[in-house]
């Protein structure tokens, strides 16, 4: 560590703030051997100009003292409103399925394009199937590039960096308690993002209806 660097080290100290360290990585895309996955239909565009026409879907892990807990999403590109999730202890298919279920009831779209990555829960039989019953066309990028799901990845970012790196969970349903406040409480209603004029994800849409 260089004098900068201490100066900046004893000022942070003396702040009362501390470093933000990224967390191990773990795995949580398993392909399928055999699966067939869904054509891109994205091919990294994620522009859109209007609600529920692209959804962009992923899984990340919250580490707690007793295990992993799952947390499953789907964003609707368009407003970056996080429109359906679930948590739970596994990676089972049902993680997938219940974030998606969640979506639909809240939106009820029409033609919607779901895009994913090539995980086993997005190639399944099931969730196939619950896209074919609905009217959803699934997409998915190349297996292990991130920019093929970069919105995904950018609210991962974001939880990572403003949730999991600051608080420590003893149990699975504490972190589940904390997401919640953190989507529900915080993401949806109130963080805004440049990509939207400055606004939050549920001020965007609100904005985006009255003026309708």
């Amino acid at each position: 560590m260089n004098v900068g660097q201490n100066r900046v080290a004893r000022l942070m100290r003396a702040a009362g703030l501390q470093g933000v360290t990224r967390r191990k990585a773990t795995w949580t895309t398993i392909r399928e051997p055999g699966a067939k996955p869904a054509p891109d239909l994205v091919q990294r565009n994620f522009s859109v100009d209007k609600p529920d026409q692209l959804w962009v879907a992923d899984i990340t892990y919250i580490h707690t003292w007793a295990g992993f807990l799952f947390l499953a999403v789907v964003m609707d590109a368009w407003s970056r409103r996080i429109v359906g999730w679930s948590m739970a202890n596994h990676l089972r298919t049902e993680l997938v399925l219940d974030a998606l279920g969640m979506a639909i009831d809240q939106r009820r779209p029409v033609g919607v394009i779901h895009h994913s990555d090539q995980g086993s829960q997005y190639t399944s039989f099931a969730f196939g199937k619950r896209c074919q019953e609905v009217g959803i066309r699934p997409s998915m990028g190349s297996a292990g590039d991130c920019y093929d799901n970069a919105l995904a990845e950018s609210f991962f970012a974001t939880l990572e960096c403003e949730l999991l790196d600051r608080r420590k969970f003893r149990t699975r349903e504490e972190a589940g308690r904390a997401v919640f406040e953190f989507i529900e409480g915080w993401y949806n209603p109130y963080r805004r993002h440049s990509s939207i004029g400055q606004v939050s994800p549920v001020r965007y849409e609100m904005e985006y209806a009255l003026a309708a």
